[in-house]
């Protein structure tokens, strides 16, 4: 099996693709690394704008926690991690540096269906392409340069909550909301055919932030007896389709207010940890 990751690394995935990364080095072949702040989105300016017009204020500590601060001190991962005795830990080190060490080829991704993707795929020759907290949308063409397709990991229970921040959306409607899904890449926004899917029950004082995390770690065994079952069998199932429910983006000044009232929290201080962490155990 020989396996292409795309991703963005952050706090919600982090550590699960580093281990991810680590466990399976002899099939993955080719790592994308989304830029967050790539030119098409606007780049960090006008990504700002958009969610400051569309969320207010209160959607920047979530931002912060989840994107903000693991970019800004990822370059000094060599540093912490020598302080801290984590050198050696493949959760503490940053996918490139990790790619590095195993002899992976990894490479930024401004636009996966540009042709400096396209070519690094071709090259790379992936049985399956796999995103797993990833923020652009492949193409039907670009999905064809694995043999058999794709497979995406949404931490939810699709197809509710559909859309990048799930588990805001989960922790607004209630406790037994929370899952995590693995379904087919398709050309529309988590709309595959779903080929696992669990629900999962949170502690209740979980945030959006951790409830990401949590799903995702979860995710990694469902994600292994899949891939194991693929590898066996030498095809990716067909999977279950299931009719499309109304896009949710991210959260509205309403949304967020109505969160506050109910003592819901997007993120925390224990949150703040994790990301400030992240090179250190």
């Amino acid at each position: 099996m020989r396996i292409a990751l795309l991703v963005l690394e952050a706090l919600p995935n982090a550590r699960t693709v580093r281990r991810l990364v680590a466990d399976r080095a002899g099939e993955i072949v080719f790592v994308g690394l989304s830029n967050a702040e790539r030119p098409s989105t606007g780049g960090l300016t006008g990504q700002m704008r958009r969610h400051l017009s569309r969320s207010g204020t209160g959607i920047l500590p979530y931002l912060a926690v989840n994107f903000g601060l693991p970019d800004l001190l990822r370059p000094l991962a060599p540093l912490t991690q020598a302080a801290a005795g984590s050198t050696d830990r493949p959760e503490a080190t940053p996918l490139a540096t990790l790619c590095r060490r195993l002899g992976i080829r990894a490479a930024k991704v401004d636009d996966v269906n540009g042709p400096e993707t396209a070519k690094a795929l071709r090259e790379a020759e992936p049985d399956l392409i796999l995103t797993y907290h990833f923020d652009q949308i492949l193409k039907p063409e670009t999905i064809a340069l694995a043999r058999l397709g794709g497979i995406n990991g949404h931490p939810g229970l699709l197809p509710r909550h559909r859309g990048p921040v799930p588990t805001i959306h989960a922790l607004a409607e209630g406790p037994d909301a929370f899952g995590m899904t693995l379904h087919r890449l398709a050309a529309a926004i988590d709309a595959g055919a779903i080929l696992d899917q669990e629900a999962v029950r949170l502690p209740a004082d979980v945030t959006a932030t951790r409830a990401a995390v949590m799903l995702h770690a979860h995710g990694r065994g469902m994600l292994d007896r899949l891939l194991d079952t693929v590898v066996a069998t030498g095809t990716l199932p067909e999977g279950r389709m299931v009719d499309m429910l109304p896009y949710c983006p991210f959260p509205d000044r309403a949304m967020l207010a109505g969160l506050k009232r109910r003592g819901l929290r997007l993120t925390d201080t224990e949150d703040l940890k994790a990301a400030a962490g992240l090179s250190l155990r």
